[in-house]
């Protein structure tokens, strides 16, 4: 079975940075296209930013400059670097991958961003 597991989230003060880390297991992660998303308290599923399999990078435009989106092949995991983070940052940021037909999302990390 599938599994991506996020970590990193967490308590911030705004202007603060957080690294969020996505593992997983059991894919071929290096043909996976890997993004992450997010959902605020009371919004829907949003987003964020894409890494594809050959290491181009898409962002939300919003978070364009402070987020940053990276892939490691060798360990399977892809991280996302929020930096500058504001309390309209505050979500669940879901990890999610992608290939054809297939997607498999992860449970989520929470990130609340407050002073």
């Amino acid at each position: 079975q599938v599994q991506l597991v996020e970590s990193g989230g967490g308590l911030v003060q705004p202007g603060g940075s957080l690294r969020l880390s996505c593992a997983a297991s059991r894919i071929i992660f290096s043909i996976y296209t890997m993004e992450w998303y997010r959902q605020a308290p009371g919004k829907q599923r949003e987003f964020v930013a894409r890494v594809t399999r050959t290491g181009n990078t898409n962002y939300t435009d919003s978070l364009k400059g402070r987020f940053t989106i990276s892939r490691d092949n060798a360990k399977d995991t892809v991280n996302l670097q929020m930096n500058s983070l504001k309390p309209e940052d505050t979500a669940v940021y879901y990890c999610s991958a992608y290939f054809n037909a297939l997607r498999y999302w992860g449970q989520g990390t929470r990130v609340t961003v407050s002073s």
